[in-house]
């Protein structure tokens, strides 16, 4: 099972990116919308945009000719879904609209052709009834703004084959996109890692730990500034599991079970698993040379952000208001 016709359905921001991402890839990318004339309009601001990034350096040359090449409108929904490859609905988020056109998908969709939505939040098992041959049906959740996040989120429901989930993270390699599998919950991992950032971020500013203002500069400097290059498992192991168990105590005696210290970390450290340190980590084993070569890249990649970052400069800020 191959992949070379693509449908986005949903021709808004998130469906164009993913139409720009999937057509400078060489894919041949059909974008269409509950109206004709609202794909077509959303057709030529994609390919604006795409000659806009190329004039700013943000993509490389040639990818505006590519989008005006392999992008395509002028149909319905039932007409751009007829005989293609792929499928990827990027509609509202919410379950009465999803289920409605993934039942038209798959209505007018060849029985073998490969279904996605693009939901961040809603699970595979809410939506799949309302899809025929549910398993070609599975989540392929890109984020916003697609041409510029290269992660996707892939879910798989109870029946969705194997060779559906292959075919897509081939998709996926051939785009430059990195896919990673996951189960079938709500929120999936990253609206669950970032909703629970958000929640504690909101309980320091309630509590008058910190201003909002302040929260953001000490996220996007401190821990924020390593996400970038190493996920959370990567950041405990160079930090040292022993400190981060330590840490939890002083956690777990001031908030309780909220921030108990997390069974995986206790059970590391008992098996004198302590991260790079002694190169035994969460994510596996550090000889020497792999250690040294870690902490070579990491100090490289946080002075690259530093000077990107002073090359950038400050982001625009919002103007302060009197929320009370």
């Amino acid at each position: 099972m191959s992949i070379s016709t693509v449908t986005i359905v949903g021709a808004g921001y998130m469906g164009g990116g993913i139409a720009q991402v999937l057509a400078i890839a060489g894919f041949d990318v059909t974008i269409a919308d509950v109206d004709v004339d609202v794909a077509n309009k959303s057709l030529e601001r994609l390919q604006q945009e795409a000659r806009d990034f190329e004039e700013q350096g943000l993509f490389a040359s040639g990818s505006a000719d590519l989008v005006a090449k392999n992008v395509s409108a002028g149909k319905s929904i039932e007409e751009a879904v007829a005989d293609v490859d792929f499928i990827e609905e990027a509609v509202f988020e919410r379950v009465d609209v999803k289920r409605e056109v993934l039942g038209k998908i798959s209505e007018h969709a060849r029985p073998d052709a490969i279904i996605g939505t693009n939901t961040s939040t809603i699970p595979v098992k809410e939506l799949v009834s309302a899809v025929k041959n549910p398993e070609r049906f599975l989540t392929v959740h890109f984020s916003n703004p697609a041409p510029f996040i290269p992660g996707v989120e892939l879910v798989a429901g109870e029946t969705t084959t194997p060779e559906t989930v292959e075919a897509v993270k081939e998709l996926l390699a051939k785009s430059g996109n990195e896919g990673a599998q996951v189960a079938d919950t709500p929120g999936m991992v990253l609206n669950r890692l970032q909703y629970a950032l958000l929640k504690e971020a909101t309980s320091v500013v309630e509590q008058g730990v910190a201003t909002a203002e302040d929260v953001d500069t000490i996220v996007r400097t401190t821990f924020g500034f390593r996400l970038g290059f190493f996920g959370p498992f990567a950041i405990a192991d160079q930090a040292g599991l022993d400190v981060y168990a330590s840490s939890f105590v002083t956690f777990e005696d001031s908030y309780g079970e909220r921030l108990a210290t997390p069974q995986i970390l206790k059970d590391s450290v008992a098996a004198d698993r302590k991260g790079v340190k002694n190169g035994k980590g969460l994510l596996g084993d550090y000889d020497e040379n792999t250690a040294a070569e870690l902490i070579a890249y990491r100090n490289k990649a946080y002075a690259k952000m530093s000077q990107l970052l002073a090359e950038l400069g400050p982001a625009p800020q919002a103007t302060p208001t009197d929320q009370a």
